[in-house]
């Protein structure tokens, strides 16, 4: 799995934490290892941007995802096509303010928005209920099974992104 991790933040955060949790959503949802995927850590002013531009919403946001070639999870009786996932884009200061406000870490939050591009730039969306429960539910069980694999313990952050 080719996963860059471009840091343009000036913040200080565990890039191979962000790596492993990325390889580790992308073989769960069974995506070729030759895909692509990149991974953008920004500050602030360039998230607000990229929001306004894309989104037409004011202010910066945690986690944004730019999908290439619509590639979804593979299924266990058929080879999984390969390709360009796309982009996901963080930024580690609202990461940092959304982790304070519920108990964890700045990288804990930013792990938990990595598998939550990914997903998005898998096809899962939140925009109805049900979406929601789905999506989330498959983070939670993704994030789970990521920290229990690194052999640490207690439930993974609760989803913050909306």
């Amino acid at each position: 799995m080719a996963i860059d991790i471009n840091n343009e933040s000036g913040t200080d955060v565990d890039e191979e934490a962000l790596l492993d949790v990325a390889r580790f959503a992308l073989d769960r949802m069974r995506i070729h290892p030759l895909s692509e995927l990149s991974v953008i850590v920004v500050d602030e002013e360039a998230m607000a941007a990229l929001h306004v531009q894309w989104m037409d919403e004011p202010g910066p946001t945690d986690v944004m995802s730019f999908p290439m070639d619509e590639l979804r999870p593979g299924k266990e009786d058929e080879e999984p096509p390969q390709g360009l996932l796309g982009d996901i884009v963080l930024c580690p200061e609202v990461a940092a303010k959304q982790g304070a406000a519920n108990g964890h870490s700045m990288d804990a939050e930013l792990q938990l928005l990595t598998v939550h591009g990914v997903l998005h730039v898998l096809g899962y969306d939140h925009e109805d209920p049900e979406e929601e429960r789905e999506m989330f539910g498959l983070q939670k069980r993704i994030l789970d099974d990521w920290r229990a694999a690194r052999g640490e313990t207690g439930p993974s952050p609760a989803p913050t992104t909306r």
